[in-house]
């Protein structure tokens, strides 16, 4: 792979080239180059900002989900329902990745114009990182909110089997002089990148993060991939696992029931090689985003200042012993993000290998 700068079990990246390449790819499958551009800028984004798991590692799913005829890559996104400050999209059953950007331009639109707006979406496909849509409307004094159900990996509280996604929530508000706050996380203990991450380093997991196939707790990431389940957010009661099974289900109630998408375990599978299609019921994933001008609230100067107050405020905590004391979320996306720019987007050698392995299949240069 020439021009690849070599580092210890990672490769180095040029933003650009690696956007070139994941539009490329989708282009051959049949998206439109604008839709495959907007796809490939969520894909390349979450590696920039260090959430792997959802960047161009997913490429070859995508691709043969597309060849499959699994996701529609020219879809016709319709308006379903519609008042003034709700719309119901169906996506057709497009590529999430660029469905869900034309419906978070819808809510900011919507949200500046109107002050608050929510848009839902069903019919649709994996969407990437949650994070990318929140700040979409951060420079117009919007509080950005994405969240999304995912296909069943989550155990319920005192169950076993897969029943709810790793249904994240992303939220991002506004600063002044500060870096804006930025919340993205996923309702379960850990995500299935993490799981995948322990699996190819030989890493054995957290206790209460992952269950085998018959409701046993285990530390072996293996266990996923042999009918296992990942544990909600928390774990176990004593340590909150009901608060993550709470907010698991709120997502897939918002994402899912709400809008006529499926929901539970009726979520379609991805990526491939994690099941196949079953029962259906509903249509596809779900999405749901919302966008609240701070205007319709406050004075938007003033909540910038106060935003600002809220950040030194909880940087000047003092740290714990070992520790170089409390982050604010967005942090560890924000200094991946400079490494980024400054050194190469991070690839894993196994990701980079195949990457350049279906750019040669599709006569894609790396």
């Amino acid at each position: 792979m020439t021009g690849l700068q070599p580092y210890p079990n990672i490769v180095r990246l040029s933003s650009q080239r690696l956007r070139r390449l994941a539009a490329g790819v989708l282009v051959r499958d049949g998206v439109s180059e604008g839709s495959a551009m907007q796809a490939s800028e969520v894909l390349c984004t979450a590696d920039e900002w260090g959430i792997s798991s959802h960047g161009v590692a997913r490429l070859r799913s995508y691709h043969e989900m597309l060849v499959q005829g699994r996701i529609n890559p020219k879809p016709h996104v319709r308006i379903l329902r519609e008042s003034p400050t709700v719309s119901v999209l169906d996506g057709d059953n497009g590529l999430g990745l660029a469905v869900a950007p034309e419906a978070m331009r819808l809510a900011v639109d919507r949200g500046r114009e109107l002050g608050t707006s929510f848009v839902a979406v069903n019919n649709s496909n994996h969407f990437g990182i949650a994070g990318y849509y929140a700040i979409q409307g951060l420079d117009q004094d919007l509080i950005g909110i994405a969240m999304t159900n995912t296909p069943a990996l989550v155990a319920p509280l005192w169950g076993h089997g897969r029943m709810l996604g790793t249904n994240p929530i992303a939220a991002a508000f506004p600063t002044r002089f500060e870096p804006p706050v930025v919340i993205d996380m996923a309702t379960s203990a850990v995500s299935l990148g993490v799981v995948e991450n322990a699996e190819r380093r030989h890493e054995k997991l957290s206790e209460y993060c992952l269950q085998t196939a018959d409701g046993k707790n285990s530390v072996d990431p293996a266990d996923i991939f042999k009918g296992g389940a990942l544990r909600p957010l928390g774990g176990q009661r004593e340590t909150g696992g009901h608060k993550g099974y709470c907010l698991a289900s709120l997502v897939d109630l918002l994402c899912g029931v709400l809008p006529g998408a499926s929901w539970g375990p009726f979520v379609p599978p991805f990526p491939i090689g994690l099941g196949e299609p079953g029962r259906v019921v509903g249509k596809g994933i779900g999405h749901m985003f919302a966008a609240l001008w701070t205007g319709s609230f406050c004075d938007p100067a003033s909540f910038r200042d106060r935003m600002d107050h809220w950040v030194r405020t909880m940087r000047a905590t003092p740290a714990v012993e070992g520790t170089s004391g409390p982050l604010i979320p967005g942090d560890p996306e924000r200094k991946a993000a400079e490494e980024s720019r400054m050194l190469g987007v991070p690839i894993a050698n196994s990701v980079a290998e195949d990457l350049d392995l279906l750019g040669r299949e599709l006569g894609i240069r790396l």
